[in-house]
């Protein structure tokens, strides 16, 4: 899937809408869809862009504890398949 606007975009374009333009013309303007739309809108609605910057930073830690999380994981199934052989 191909980003087409980048989060900055996005927060403009709901800002356009909190302003009071008509959906229709924003959806026309910037070529987007309604379901496009009320989806960004559940994800960013009411962000600032400080906001939309600890969101990112957040996101990207949490990635990085799932990695983690998973490395362990593996680590203990490796250390029990070792543990339980019969030597």
């Amino acid at each position: 899937m191909k980003k087409h606007h980048t989060e900055e975009q996005i927060l403009g374009i709901l800002k356009e809408a909190e302003m009071g333009k008509p959906l229709p013309d924003l959806l026309r303007q910037h070529a987007i869809s309604s379901g496009t739309f009320y989806r960004w809108k559940s994800r960013y609605g009411g962000l600032e862009p400080s906001q939309l910057q600890r969101l990112k930073q957040l996101e990207r830690e949490n990635t990085e504890l799932k990695k983690i999380v998973a490395d362990q994981a593996l680590d203990i199934r490796m250390l029990k398949d070792v543990n339980s052989k019969n030597w």
